[in-house]
């Protein structure tokens, strides 16, 4: 069938989802790992007091239940949605809204609920990028067809795409997109600006339970899962990219298997275009193959940004404060592309392969990523309204004090493994949205 017909009919649906400026809203997934308080081991989803019954527990509260067969794997209520990752990580996904200030309460609610279900198990959600303690063979799959037929199909992949699957945690933001050109603007921003969102955000200070060497370790377990479907596109930094280039990638990858909302078909590692009859098809089926795809940045009815590890609150809403402020403004967009438009692929590259050594310190073309830092950051200052640049605290301050995430953690070791993560716990006793204790908690309690 013409390969041109099928590239066209997957690239009208993401023109279809393209929004007015006036509408455009910023949507987040915050991922946790749900651990034993004092061995910081990972709770199973099969566990007596495990990650089960804590779903249980919550539907008992309000929330709905999602199950495959007898099994509850997810929940539903209002705005929010969780769901778990193949080694029992639990995602919380928040409906997209125009103030950051809606995000921030949606989840304070959520926490409000689970916290105290965990607290009576002696749990904790915690978020690093990767499990803090318990090694990925230790861990159990949670009983969901499609994370059995990735997991057997990624055995002859990279030789971390178990460890993806079931050892790391993140934070994802989703941005709207205007036109082709705007989208090809963000993509391009969002692309070229990896390395740098990789380092400022890298909070992997343990790997398979052992101290990490390295700085970010998420683009290296990335980098080594499966190269046909993860990583950056080089498409991107061609003028001529858009909708059809970002097309040619989805039919160009195997999608491991089809799910067309009422069955399963196995493809192995047939190509999606050797697939894909545009002129019978499913908008569940090709919805569910653009989530088969892991680039850094994926594109869904959204643009969605991934390469960010999971961090503690109010970390994580500095990242959703830093995109909305630099894409959401007119002029921080042209000013963040025009930047960009200096870079090559190469410079790109050569720096992402730079902070696996050095992290902030490495260098983009010819600055140091802690530089670039914080210029975004000033950039998106001037572009979010002042009740949000509170937001950005956090991020601001550790880039200022030249320090990540995973070395907040690793200079606290002296005081024991348990005590240098306490940070990372997520606990409902914090001063919620309120500047000055955001301000105060990372200068006198995490970067002391």
């Amino acid at each position: 069938m013409n390969y041109k017909r099928k590239v066209d009919e997957i690239a009208k649906y993401f023109k279809k989802y393209e929004k007015s400026e006036k509408n455009f809203s910023i949507g987040v997934e915050l991922e946790h790992f749900i651990v034993d308080k004092e061995t910081l081991k990972t709770v199973s989803y099969y566990d007596v007091d495990g990650v089960k019954d804590t779903l249980l527990e919550l539907v008992s509260l309000g929330w709905k239940g999602k199950y495959e067969g007898e099994h509850i794997l997810g929940l539903s209520k209002g705005d929010m949605t969780v769901t778990l990752e193949p080694g029992s990580q639990l995602e919380l996904s928040i409906k997209p809204y125009m103030n950051i200030e809606n995000i921030e309460k949606a989840y304070m609610s959520f926490l409000d609920e689970i916290i105290p279900i965990l607290d009576s198990k002696g749990q904790t959600l915690i978020t690093t990028g990767y499990q803090p303690e318990s090694k990925i063979s230790d861990i159990r799959m949670i009983p969901k067809k499609r994370y059995d037929y990735m997991f057997e199909y990624f055995k002859s992949k990279g030789k971390y795409a178990h460890n993806m699957m079931k050892g790391t945690a993140s934070v994802q933001v989703s941005v709207d997109f205007s036109s082709e050109e705007d989208y090809r603007k963000k993509f391009r921003i969002i692309s070229a600006l990896s390395p740098i969102l990789y380092a400022m955000f890298d909070n992997s200070p343990f790997f398979e339970g052992e101290i990490t060497d390295k700085f970010c370790l998420r683009k290296k377990i990335w980098e080594n899962c499966d190269s046909q479907r993860c990583g950056i596109l080089d498409s991107v930094f061609d003028d001529s990219f858009g909708y059809e280039k970002y097309s040619e990638f989805i039919l160009n990858a195997p999608p491991i298997f089809i799910d067309d909302g009422k069955s399963i078909t196995l493809t192995g590692n047939k190509l999606y275009k050797e697939i894909f009859n545009p002129d019978n098809y499913s908008i569940e089926e090709l919805e569910h193959v653009l989530t088969m795809v892991f680039p850094d940045v994926r594109t869904k009815k959204y643009i969605e940004i991934r390469m960010m590890d999971a961090v503690p609150y109010p970390l994580n809403f500095s990242a959703i404060a830093l995109w909305k402020g630099i894409l959401y403004n007119e002029t921080n967009l042209k000013l963040a592309h025009d930047y960009v438009k200096t870079l090559s692929k190469d410079d790109v590259y050569k720096a992402r392969l730079d902070i696996t050594d050095k992290g902030i310190n490495a260098i983009l073309k010819d600055e140091p990523i802690y530089e670039i830092g914080k210029w975004l950051i000033n950039l998106a200052k001037e572009g979010l309204n002042q009740s949000e640049v509170k937001y950005l605290i956090p991020l601001e301050v550790m880039i200022d004090s030249r320090i990540i995430p995973a070395q907040i953690t690793k200079e606290k070791l002296s005081m024991g493994k348990r005590e240098a993560l306490e940070w990372c716990f997520v606990n409902n006793s914090i001063n919620r949205g309120d500047e000055i204790w955001i301000h105060k908690n990372l200068l006198t309690n995490i970067l002391r």
